[in-house]
């Protein structure tokens, strides 16, 4: 009898600790899972207000096509929210709006109108203009840096593509 005692005690213990990781890892999971793609919402209306708002701010939209599912979509978000430069270089040249592609929502068509990106694999990155033309797509892994995005490719590639980059008077004689 003082066996099964003991036995129950350690079974206690080690459900216990178990029911503790569980719920610590729950935790966690909630915590990352903070949601930066809305499948529900309608892409196509989002992007004419992100065009509109660039218009009238004489900026150009950056565009991250991706899902919550996408690791590296999340990473890309967690970079931008924690790193000053990339952040501030992307409020002050473009209009930053995230379109869904998840099995709930792959927004075909308004990808389709921005010549298929999801070729690229997720994160893509669009820029275009204040008119809302494509002016360029950007596949992520060239500004990937080791386990993680390089401040450095991320600025050069924000900086090559902001519209003041883009200014013709630049380029004259």
């Amino acid at each position: 009898m003082k066996t099964n005692k003991v036995f129950s005690i350690y079974q206690f213990v080690l459900f216990t600790f178990l029911f503790c990781v569980l719920m610590s890892t729950s935790a966690v999971a909630q915590k990352d899972s903070v949601l930066i793609y809305h499948p529900e919402a309608n892409a196509k209306e989002e992007l004419n207000r992100a065009i509109a708002q660039a218009k009238a701010s004489n900026k150009h939209v950056l565009v991250m096509v991706g899902g919550n599912w996408c690791r590296w979509c999340r990473m890309f978000e967690k970079f931008k929210n924690e790193n000053a430069k990339v952040d501030s270089s992307i409020n002050s040249g473009f209009i930053f709006l995230h379109i869904n592609y998840s099995k709930e929502n792959k927004n075909l068509d308004v990808l389709s109108s921005l010549s298929f990106p999801q070729r690229f694999g997720f994160p893509v990155f669009l820029v275009l203009d204040a008119q809302g033309t494509r002016l360029h797509t950007q596949n992520s892994a060239y500004l990937e840096e080791g386990e993680g995005y390089s401040e450095q490719k991320i600025i050069d590639f924000l900086n090559h593509w902001n519209p003041a980059a883009l200014d013709p008077a630049l380029y004259s004689k």
